[in-house]
């Protein structure tokens, strides 16, 4: 699928795809021969998606034919923590813009509406790429501090958690919710990590631009660091409550484990007084006894006791 703008008072509209004045080409899924209509009019060879696929720099980051492909990973369907990271290359060629992508990041859809209600001056392609870098950082921004608001639940619940018989029930899920963290704060650092390299490739790119588009790059770029940190922040802290979680089921199992040894501690003295009791001989004066009995339960109880008082005063219980 093939979107096509131009530039009109400084807003983007839509226009058929063979317009003479198109400042930005949006490929969705191209097919073949959108491909090669658009490589016929641009001069430039077209990467395929197994070349955005690439993860060399030298792959995602290089100039051909006049051009200069840029390839970044962008978030799509990040409403929950199975938010899909997919590669979206962007290509300027005489301050217009051509981006390729096979996903659909919702910045795609909602930018142009905007940019074609609010005049927010854009100028040329490189204007239009940065305003949409712009609101993809804006995007990566609001994940974080979703996910970091979830962090500070998961929190409160892994050491607020006063009910026993609730929190082991509890631990398997807290435990999944953190794996799903981790996978997703790594996601929006990688991406993070690819926008920064687009701008620090595009920005000695932006000669024969206006002043503001030089200064809104330096911006996203100092955005776009401040991100990475906090991103490094967030990493530590799941890590801080993987280690923490895992070390409270470990204590919970030492504590069961402890149970069984108390009881064979106690039972064993008494298991031993009723082995000798139960052995098969002939002389066994106790067996006759009227007390025989009685004593042997006792004992039994005191050798229990006993055991369990010098146990709990070494402080081995």
């Amino acid at each position: 699928m093939l979107h096509a703008y131009e530039l009109r008072n400084d807003r983007l509209q839509p226009v058929a795809a063979d317009a003479a004045q198109i400042v930005w080409w949006d490929l969705l899924n191209p097919t073949r021969e959108e491909e090669l209509g658009l490589e016929a009019l641009l001069g430039l060879e077209l990467p395929t998606h197994e070349d955005m696929q690439e993860i060399e720099v030298s792959s995602r980051l290089y100039s051909e034919d006049g051009g200069h492909f840029m390839t970044a990973l962008i978030p799509s369907h990040t409403d929950g923590d199975d938010a899909v990271i997919e590669p979206v290359t962007f290509i300027l060629c005489d301050h217009r813009l051509v981006t390729i992508r096979y996903t659909e990041p919702r910045v795609f859809s909602l930018f142009p509406q905007r940019a074609e209600k609010v005049a927010l001056g854009l100028t040329c392609g490189e204007a239009i790429m940065l305003g949409l870098l712009e609101a993809v950082v804006d995007r990566l921004a609001d994940i974080l501090e979703r996910a970091g608001r979830e962090l500070d639940g998961i929190s409160r619940r892994v050491f607020g958690q006063n009910d026993p018989a609730r929190q082991d029930a509890n631990y398997k899920a807290t435990l999944q919710e953190i794996g799903r963290k981790g996978d997703l704060t790594s996601n929006i650092r990688d991406s993070l990590v690819t926008l920064e390299r687009v701008l620090g490739y595009l920005r000695p790119k932006l000669g024969g631009t206006d002043k503001a588009v030089h200064e809104q790059a330096k911006a996203l770029v100092a955005d776009i660091r401040s991100l990475t940190d906090h991103a490094d922040y967030m990493t530590q802290k799941i890590t801080f409550l993987l280690d923490a979680t895992l070390g409270l089921i470990n204590i919970e199992q030492n504590g069961i484990i402890k149970i069984f040894s108390v009881a064979a501690v106690i039972f064993l003295p008494p298991t031993l007084v009723a082995s000798m009791y139960g052995m098969n001989f002939d002389v066994m004066p106790e067996l006759h006894w009227s007390y025989g009995y009685p004593l042997a339960i006792g004992i039994m109880i005191l050798s229990a006791v006993v055991t369990y008082l010098v146990f709990k005063r070494r402080g081995w219980l």
